[in-house]
């Protein structure tokens, strides 16, 4: 019997691996395990749970007789009532704690990973090339690009650049409050959603789990069908306009042109070799420009990748990683998704989007709220659940490297060469979102204060030592010196503590 643990439901999970290891087999009968602890563990965002318990029921009623799929209190519970001490196997799990459980039990074999375009072993390999240096991200994004011939002319790059960052860095358009794109793909409820809705009803209401944010209907595939259909929409209608604007902000506008395939990914519907390998075809094609395919396609090969593959590397003590000695807690505000207490437009919007839909695109995540945390030293540690919680696209082993090396710089430079937090004014130059606030985004003292820039100034302010010696914030230390208000500035964001901005 092979175990498809809910985040393995694509067809690539039972096929022969892409190195050639053998799959289940078309007649190895399967077993999925629904364990209710999973979510008494996490409070958990409720579009989240619905959209996780969902796809996993579907994936079972298109097994049908060959899947058992057992509902139970625990994994373990799970296997003793279903296989009891008959052998099993699974590809390895996405979590450490997952891992720790499947070699615990003696009658599990497991074997690689799925889901990825890069094997554990060729990524250590790479690794061991580097010999010492840096594991910078653009160079292994350029080794997995070579290795799968990924927008590649023979051996160079496609139109000769490895790199199109600055053709997609555009401000939004500013005659627009949405994007001109047809709206994203949007999946029909079902009886399942019927089902879960009301079991999640139930639990919440027996006292068993509590939820925060809302559960709106489903926005996003709970299965392979939807889940190519979510694909092929993003790639005929909004994959030509995805580059420019992919860092840009807009109010009413939080999808923008976003596959909004990251969910489908992690949930394993959908496999990275066919988004980028259609996104190609696309360029190919003509269909779509250079720089937004490659942007697409970064994201995929490049990013996340990356990320999971840091994962492991990096080990689980990765997760306690402080440098900064940032321990402050999240207020109640911020972990009840309370957007309402919010008077910072930037912070309210995004908020509520997380609230409302479990999801916002990569610049909230990384210069609305990460930025916000950063500036305040909440714990890094804690934030790291909060996003892995709240996201309907968060895992362990996205959220780990993302948030604690990338959006909290909490490993010291392990991962990127600097924290990435702004002022005001990167905010009020890639969004719509400052225009009615009450704050001003060049303002650090008074009543228009804007709590990014005040907050930027007394981030680099309490870490001037160690961001000094930094080549890339050197500069904005220095520039502190010249702050005839940086006093004002300190007792100003003192007095705010975690109360909402």
């Amino acid at each position: 019997m092979h175990w498809l643990f809910g985040d393995q439901l694509g067809p690539h999970f039972l096929d022969a691996g892409d190195s050639g290891e053998a799959g289940p087999g078309r007649n190895t009968p399967l077993l999925m395990i629904e364990a209710r602890s999973v979510f008494r563990r996490r409070r958990f965002h409720r579009a989240k749970a619905h959209l996780v318990l969902s796809a996993m029921r579907h994936r079972a009623a298109e097994l049908g007789d060959r899947v058992t799929y057992v509902r139970a209190d625990t994994y373990r519970q799970g296997i003793a009532r279903s296989v009891g001490d008959r052998p099993l196997t699974v590809h390895h799990p996405t979590s450490y704690a997952a891992a720790r459980l499947v070699r615990s039990l003696s009658q599990v074999s497991v074997g690689p990973a799925r889901g990825f375009l890069v094997p554990r072993t060729a990524f250590e390999a790479w690794v061991a090339e580097q010999d010492g240096r840096r594991l910078r991200q653009e160079d292994f994004y350029r080794w997995v690009r070579r290795e799968h011939g990924l927008l590649m002319d023979g051996d160079a790059p496609a139109d000769g650049r490895w790199n199109l960052d600055h053709d997609n860095r555009q401000p939004p358009p500013r005659e627009h409050g949405t994007l001109p794109v047809p709206p994203p793909y949007r999946p029909r409820e079902d009886e399942i959603d019927d089902e879960v809705r009301h079991d999640l009803d139930r639990w919440e209401g027996d006292g068993d789990v509590s939820f925060v944010g809302r559960d709106a209907p489903r926005m996003f595939p709970a299965d392979r069908a939807e889940a190519r259909a979510a694909l092929k929409r993003f790639l005929t209608h909004r994959l030509p306009s995805f580059g420019p604007y992919e860092d840009a902000l807009l109010a009413a506008d939080p999808v923008m042109s976003h596959s909004l395939l990251s969910s489908s990914l992690n949930l394993g519907l959908l496999s990275p070799a066919e988004c980028v390998e259609r996104a190609e075809a696309e360029w190919r094609a003509g269909r779509a420009p250079l720089n937004s395919v490659e942007g697409f396609v970064r994201q995929i090969a490049g990013w996340r990748e990356y990320v999971w593959q840091l994962y492991w590397h990096f080990g689980e003590e990765y997760r306690r990683s402080n440098v900064l000695a940032h321990t402050a807690p999240l207020p109640g505000w911020w972990n009840e998704l309370d957007a309402d207490a919010v008077r910072a437009r930037c912070l309210r919007t995004v908020l509520a989007q997380v609230r409302d839909t479990g999801w916002t695109h990569h610049i909230p995540r990384l210069m609305i709220l990460g930025s916000y945390a950063l500036q305040r030293g909440w714990d890094p540690a804690a934030l790291t659940d909060w996003f892995h919680r709240c996201f309907v696209d968060g895992y362990d082993w996205v959220m780990m490297p993302n948030v604690i090396g990338m959006s909290q710089y909490a490993d010291g430079g392990r991962m990127t060469t600097k924290p990435y937090t702004s002022g005001g004014a990167y905010v009020h130059r890639m969004s719509d979102l400052c225009g009615p606030c009450p704050y001003r985004p060049g303002d650090r003292t008074g009543e228009r204060a804007c709590p990014y820039t005040a907050g930027y100034w007394t981030f680099l302010d309490r870490h001037r030592e160690r961001l000094g010696g930094n080549h890339r914030t050197a500069q904005p230390v220095r520039q502190l010196q010249r702050l005839h208000d940086l006093d004002e500035v300190r007792d100003q964001e003192q007095a705010r503590g975690d109360a909402p901005p």
